[in-house]
């Protein structure tokens, strides 16, 4: 178990692990190692990716033009290949990484296991320099050649031609906007809130009349109080000027019976309680004659 850090197998199974989830640093040293120990360059395009992965593209393009490149396998070739495309890519030189992917490796007699991968980076690196149709051509290929799905060309294409509807979208979608901003804002709030709002004025509105006539009638109810007070008021004072002219009238009725030395009865019990003026005029002229009456 000591010497397991030694073994070569332990060492490239670590340093694959760590590139396949980004851990560049600790694969490079890893890969390192397993070449110090076999002597090989197998994996000499892994290793210029993780040189890529830590920010150095210039060290990756290095490796690829170096003398051990050329010992590599056709596959092996293949890979730093699409490992330098990806360095000119990181350098903002797409029209480099498209040179550098070119070849007839990409039209092969025989779809080889590298050939959709390949692709893929050339369709990629002619959609980073704008080249937009010839690009959408290529993920089209690569979907042909990838039968075992290793790639997402078929999605790519699918994309690339939703570009152009995607774009009119956006333009229906400011069309529509500078639209609502010129028109009615409340008509144009989501989930029928201005229609709402029309609903809640109305009721509003509905209130403010039934409060309105409630005040009125308050004040009208007020006002036949005031007159109703006031109408008993009158009828007070005239029962009570009633009763002082019928006070006044008994008063000289009384005076003049005494003068005349007659005997009046008292006044009946369903005598009217009020005298009318007329009564009381002829009570007066009664009296007089009485008292003419008692001089002669």
């Amino acid at each position: 178990m000591k010497m397991a850090p030694r073994l070569a197998s332990t060492r490239e199974a670590a340093g694959l692990a760590a590139y396949l989830t980004g851990r560049y640093s600790e694969a490079l040293a890893d890969l390192r190692t397993v070449r110090r120990i076999t002597g090989t360059n197998d994996h000499w395009a892994v290793m210029a990716d993780c040189e890529r992965g830590l920010g150095r593209p210039e060290r990756a393009l290095a490796m690829a033009a170096a003398p051990e490149a050329k010992t590599l396998d056709k596959e092996t070739q293949i890979e730093l290949r699409m490992v330098a495309a990806g360095a000119r890519m990181d350098m903002e030189q797409p029209e480099a990484a498209v040179v550098q992917l070119q070849g007839a490796d990409l039209t092969p007699a025989k779809i080889q296991p590298w050939t959709a991968r390949l692709r893929y980076a050339y369709a990629e690196a002619l959609l980073a320099a704008e080249r937009q149709d010839e690009a959408r051509e290529w993920f089209m290929r690569a979907a042909d050649a990838d039968s075992e799905g290793l790639t997402d060309a078929a999605e790519r294409v699918d994309e690339l031609d939703g570009i152009a509807f995607d774009e009119y979208e956006d333009e229906l979608d400011a069309d529509a906007e500078s639209t609502e901003g010129t028109g009615d804002t409340e008509a144009t709030e989501p989930d029928g809130e201005a229609v709402t709002d029309e609903y809640e004025d109305a009721d509003d509105e509905e209130d403010d009349e039934d409060e309105e006539d409630d005040y009125e009638d308050e004040d009208e109810d007020f006002v036949d109080d005031e007159d109703d007070d006031f109408e008993d008021d009158e009828v007070d004072e005239g029962y009570e000027a009633n009763e002082t002219d019928d006070e006044d009238t008994h008063d000289l009725t009384a005076e003049a019976a005494s003068e005349t030395g007659s005997a009046s009865a008292p006044a009946s019990s369903t005598e009217p309680r009020f005298l009318s003026a007329s009564s009381s005029e002829s009570a007066e002229r009664a009296s007089d004659s009485q008292r003419q009456s008692s001089e002669d």
